[in-house]
């Protein structure tokens, strides 16, 4: 193969895109189902708090934890020969969880599909970086893997649903197994491998620095976003920056550092990437608050509530869908710029919801915010990984991820942190309420319509509309915050990112056979 060949993806390549989208459609359902599993898990395998609490966030901590060592390791060792060990366990694990006849089983078989899981997303977006070389065809194959995680957020619930009304509580878990064996079948077939030959060793200190960093700023931003502030769970978090900048120190001094911050000098690689975190913090505190208006301030059922939350998952379908058409001819800084100015106004539209009326203006909010985020999730990960060198490609992957995740828990944090506050500050509690009954209705909106229980009925209703109207405050300030925090994306958009040109205009890369890893005695593994 010459290396002034220009590479474009065939039907091989667009085959093998659909087989990586098999993972990713996995993960993101077993991201949601389990919430349904709860209470029929709970009823068989009795665990205490504490363990229903691991049990459901084991999973998404070690995904983060272990992201970016993954990346790493999958430009040391080839990405697909990852990709195929990580679903090989992620099925076993999954096989482990179904049929866990104890909750201390079920959380390690958790963790382990957490640690399979963290192999699959860099993974899958790295061999996309490699399999296709011209910019147009990478944006449609991202935007493509991207919908089928977005697809699989909105399956999860219904096909959770489904099981678990004909089957066990384990049954959601055996959702792996046949994924995982058409990718082991099909894998070695249509995906390529590559890997960086002239990678050196995995640092070990590096990858337990890095998982313990990441573990202590997640796990504290969770809490922080369950409990409120407290002394302990910031600690947790300061100790967490305190290992990561230890972290990047060493990788300064390393020859193979885990983590290459040379990726960070490429003006759009770093601009995209806080472009995509500074975002990534709205969308889940923003849809969490939406989510408890809709049930406990207008009073909607958890179905009725679930069923508005589809309008906001096809607005961003279709813009997965559409974006890469509007970056063939338009520049990256103008689509995803433009589309976080739509998206500030979405959620700007959220501050005009009240307590009796808002569910039109909250959807229409989420609709707008979401169409409008989603070239930046397609355009932006096009960015990181096509600007990343292809041998670094996992690494960049990783990051891509790991930025989402810290995003997203650092969100419902901020977020849920500033509505209790203006919540208990808001609040003011019907005279002739019992002190008991006052005090844990100031803790939370859900505290308060536990003991609105408690009450006859006039008192009830008028300590629920004062909640009510208290936890709407809160809405509208975080959705304030929000409409400034999406301003400064697009800001840093509109500037850092306009030099680069529309995807029509970009050259495609040429293939270059060192990057290829080849058998002995056999052909690159690409052909």
């Amino acid at each position: 193969m010459s290396e002034n060949v220009i590479a474009r993806a065939g039907r091989r390549e667009w085959i093998g895109l659909a087989v990586l989208v098999l993972p990713t459609l996995l993960l993101s359902i077993d991201m949601s189902v389990l919430h349904l599993a709860v209470p029929m898990l709970s009823a068989d395998l009795r665990p205490s708090a504490t363990q229903l609490l691991w049990i459901n966030d084991i999973y998404g901590f070690l995904i983060a934890g272990f992201l970016i060592t993954m990346g790493t390791l999958g430009d040391r060792i080839g990405r697909r020969r990852l990709l195929l060990i990580g679903g090989a366990a992620f099925g076993l694990a999954s096989l482990l969880a179904a049929y866990a006849p104890s909750a201390e089983l079920l959380i390690a078989a958790r963790a382990l599909l957490g640690v399979a899981g963290a192999t699959l997303m860099p993974s899958t977006l790295s061999l996309i970086r490699n399999m296709f070389h011209d910019p147009s065809q990478r944006t449609v194959a991202i935007s493509l893997w991207m919908t089928g995680f977005t697809g699989g957020m909105v399956l999860g619930p219904v096909v959770g649903g489904v099981l678990l009304e004909n089957f066990w509580w384990g049954s959601v878990f055996l959702l792996g197994v046949p994924v995982m064996a058409v990718l082991l079948v099909a894998g070695p077939i249509l995906l390529p491998e590559y890997r960086d030959p002239g990678a050196g060793r995995l640092d070990v200190t590096s990858v337990l620095l890095s998982l313990s960093a990441i573990l202590a700023m997640i796990y504290g931003f969770k809490e922080i976003a369950a409990y409120g502030l407290a002394l302990p769970p910031v600690l947790t978090v300061l100790a967490g920056l305190a290992l990561g900048v230890v972290f990047v120190r060493r990788q300064r001094g390393l020859a193979d550092p885990l983590l290459d911050l040379k990726l960070f000098a490429e003006r759009k690689f770093t601009a995209s990437l806080g472009t995509l975190m500074i975002t990534i913090l709205v969308g889940p505190g923003i849809g969490l608050l939406s989510a408890q208006y809709l049930q406990l301030v207008l009073g909607l059922s958890p179905l009725e509530a679930g069923l508005w939350s589809l309008p906001p998952a096809l607005a961003v379908t279709a813009g997965l869908v559409i974006s890469p058409l509007l970056a063939r001819r338009l520049r990256p800084a103008v689509v995803i710029g433009a589309g976080l100015l739509a998206s500030a106004a979405g959620v700007a539209l959220i501050t005009q919801a009240d307590a009796t009326s808002g569910l039109a203006v909250v959807v229409t909010g989420q609709v707008v915010f979401f169409l409008g985020a989603s070239p930046l999730w397609v355009l932006g990960t096009d960015l990181i990984v096509g600007s990343a060198p292809p041998e670094r490609s996992g690494s960049a992957s990783s990051l891509s991820e790991t930025v989402q995740e810290f995003g997203g828990a650092f969100g419902l944090a901020l977020f849920g942190s500033i509505a209790t506050a203006v919540y208990r500050t808001q609040l003011a509690v019907p005279e002739g309420i019992p002190a008991a009954v006052a005090e844990t209705a100031r803790d939370t909106l859900g505290g308060a319509a536990a003991a609105a229980e408690r009450l006859p009925g006039p008192a009830a209703d008028e300590l629920l509309g004062a909640a009510g109207a208290a936890f709407t405050s809160g809405l509208q300030v975080s959705a304030a915050i929000s409409a400034g925090i999406v301003l400064v994306a697009a800001g840093i958009a509109f500037v850092f990112l306009r030099h680069v040109r529309p995807t029509a205009e970009q050259t495609p890369e040429v293939d270059d056979p060192s990057r290829i890893e080849v058998p002995p005695g056999g052909q690159p593994s690409r052909l």
